[in-house]
């Protein structure tokens, strides 16, 4: 038995050590010098460039412009996450409260329709939606960025087998209270939701908050980039003998993962229950 113990939390520790082992050495090598970085690679220990570093990724200004900070791109990303994670959860919630209560026709075949479209990723439709937000004066904005990828099969997916799990009984209270369908969506059904809500939230933040290609196709002022863009900008600085900033790259990296792990842990009990439990 105590053996079994052992072998479960080495197995655990190793996890451990081959996920966080890449994030803790671009954090180490973050804080010493873009030269240091060129001449010997990666580094294991600390350099003295910690606060340089961190505080011109942040607030220097930079870019073709001169005027986007990492900040500003941090914001931009922030957007974009909060913005589809909100956005994908009403549009998923209310299209799964449709399919599940309202008795239309077709509704199974509207629903597997929905879900069809989890053939057809961001890359596949990207050009008619680029096309669309382009006819439409919406290039450069965060309608732009946000609205076309708001529709979520998966959110539609788990929704609708979410309620299809609450008790009808509980449908029938609420009609005996006198609750209409509206009353019923948000009064019942959302609190309900909660463990779900926070599922799906994690997933499509995460989404959100790493997109890279839509952002790219769908804005040429830098005011609206984002951190992924902003790594890429760094990197791509190979002038006579000029290097890239490694540093600052390691360091934007660093920044960018720090949202998503945060969301995570503070949703992780929700998310676990939200995707496991069968009987809500």
């Amino acid at each position: 038995m105590y053996r079994t113990k052992f072998l479960d939390h080495l197995i655990l520790i190793a996890g451990v050590v081959l996920m966080l082992g890449p994030l803790v050495v671009a954090f180490t090598t973050s804080t010493h010098t873009a030269a240091d970085i060129h001449s010997k690679g990666l580094m294991l220990s600390l350099g003295g460039h910690f606060e340089e570093t961190y505080g011109n990724v942040l607030f220097r200004k930079g870019g073709f412009t001169g005027e986007v900070t990492g900040l500003t791109m941090a914001m931009n990303s922030l957007v974009l996450g909060l913005g589809f994670a909100i956005g994908k959860i009403v549009l998923s919630m209310m299209a799964a409260y449709a399919i599940v209560y309202f008795r239309f026709r077709f509704a199974t075949l509207a629903f597997w329709l929905i879900f069809t479209t989890l053939l057809l990723p961001l890359e596949v439709r990207i050009m008619p939606s680029y096309k669309v937000m382009s006819d439409l004066g919406l290039l450069n904005s965060y309608t732009g960025l946000v609205l076309p990828l708001l529709a979520s099969a998966t959110g539609t997916f788990f929704f609708r087998q979410f309620f299809k799990s609450v008790p009808d009984e509980l449908l029938e209270a609420a009609r005996i209270d006198g609750a209409g369908p509206v009353k019923f969506f948000i009064d019942v059904l959302v609190p309900l939701s909660r463990t779900m809500i926070a599922a799906v939230f994690i997933i499509m933040f995460v989404y959100g908050w790493n997109q890279y290609l839509w952002p790219m196709l769908m804005t040429t002022d830098e005011s609206f980039y984002t951190l992924m863009r902003g790594i890429k900008q760094i990197l791509q600085v190979w002038i006579g003998s000029q290097i890239p900033d490694y540093n600052e790259a390691f360091a934007m990296a660093v920044l960018a993962m720090l949202p998503p792990v945060v969301v995570v842990v503070i949703f992780q009990s929700w998310f676990i229950k939200g995707l496991t439990e069968s009987d809500k």
